[in-house]
């Protein structure tokens, strides 16, 4: 199976060429919320020598995450799906970032910050190289992720709100992510794509665990 993997959905853009499973090309890139113009360009990079016809699927991270940046992916996968009419899959941001850390024996605490001391998050146990999910995607404060965490023995903390996360949270049993294995990346999506469902370009769509500031101030003023 030949899979195209993207991710734009926060600071950083990825993508990631596999056939397999294996490897064929990578790249991630740290320059901010600039996506319009760096995703597209990444994914040629990384599918030069190939044709987007010959693409079995396309996964792609759909949320949580930045809006602008979780709609660019989106919009940017479903461009190229379109005129080929390939595959796509939905992939949870966080659970792509869990895929980091599958040679670990350790609950992964994936976070993102949602503001305002509050993260989309999940939580996975890493074990024998494999990922299993705790709970689904949700958003969380920090005084309510404390409360879960502190039962278990090791968590690593990941994603990009996990140095305020941990930071704040003060609690010895968890460990910050190094940070070359601490953000999603489009290897992370592949392996989060493995075993699920396909669906067509038209069906794919974000996916928001909660309203963008602009819709929850419009829907403040309508309340009153």
């Amino acid at each position: 199976m030949l899979l195209l993997s993207v991710d734009s959905s926060a600071v950083t853009a990825s993508a990631a060429l596999t056939e397999n499973g294996s490897v064929i090309k990578s790249e991630l890139i740290n320059k901010g919320l600039t996506h319009s113009e760096t995703l597209l360009p990444l994914i040629e990079s990384v599918m030069q020598g190939y044709e987007y016809k010959e693409l079995d699927a396309i996964a792609v991270t759909a949320g949580p995450g930045s809006f602008t940046g979780v709609r660019i992916g989106v919009a940017t996968v479903k461009g190229i799906a379109f005129p080929y009419d390939i595959p796509c899959i939905s992939v949870s941001t966080l659970e792509a970032i869990a895929y980091n850390f599958a040679d670990e024996n350790a609950v992964v605490c994936a976070v993102m910050d949602a503001r305002r001391m509050q993260f989309y998050n999940a939580l996975f146990k890493a074990e024998k190289g494999e990922i299993t999910r705790l709970c689904d995607d949700r958003a969380i404060s920090l005084e309510d992720l404390k409360k879960d965490l502190e039962k278990y023995e090791y968590v690593i903390i990941a994603g990009d709100g996990a140095k305020l996360c941990y930071d704040n949270i003060n609690l010895e049993n968890t460990a910050l992510a190094a940070e070359d294995k601490r953000f999603q990346c489009g290897i992370g999506v592949a392996l989060a794509a493995k075993n699920k469902n396909t669906i067509k370009a038209e069906a794919l769509m974000p996916v928001y665990l909660r309203l963008s500031q602009a819709e929850r101030e419009l829907k403040l003023k309508k309340e009153n």
